[in-house]
């Protein structure tokens, strides 16, 4: 349980910042600076090769959470909330924290070990 639930923190904090780095920084940067800039080259820049890597990695965060969610016995709706979380920037960080702590209040002789 406990290496289920290290893999899944790492990838929802990974995901989660790439997440709010393309779409509070990359998008604006790319739509309202203005054409031709430096700073819209940067949004351009981010949106494209931030926006690939958070797609590839927020696929392995869907795997990762899915083994912890199978491995601790969440409910349907727990599971879809905390995957659909992630797709919410800084809300996914919330759902990670909720997560964590549901799985160590149910096994705190594993986790907390």
């Amino acid at each position: 349980m406990k290496s289920a639930l290290l893999r899944y923190r790492v990838m929802a904090n990974i995901v989660g910042v790439l997440l709010v780095v393309l779409i509070l920084i990359g998008v604006p940067l790319k739509y309202l600076a203005a054409d031709g800039s430096s700073a819209q080259d940067a949004g351009e820049f981010i949106t494209t090769y931030l926006g690939i890597a958070h797609g590839w990695l927020y696929m392995l965060f869907l795997v990762m959470a899915a083994l912890l969610a199978r491995k601790a016995r969440w409910t349907i709706l727990f599971t879809v909330t905390t995957l659909l979380a992630g797709t919410v920037p800084i809300v996914s960080f919330w759902a990670e924290h909720r997560a964590t702590r549901t799985v160590r209040a149910a096994y705190p002789e594993t986790v907390n070990a």
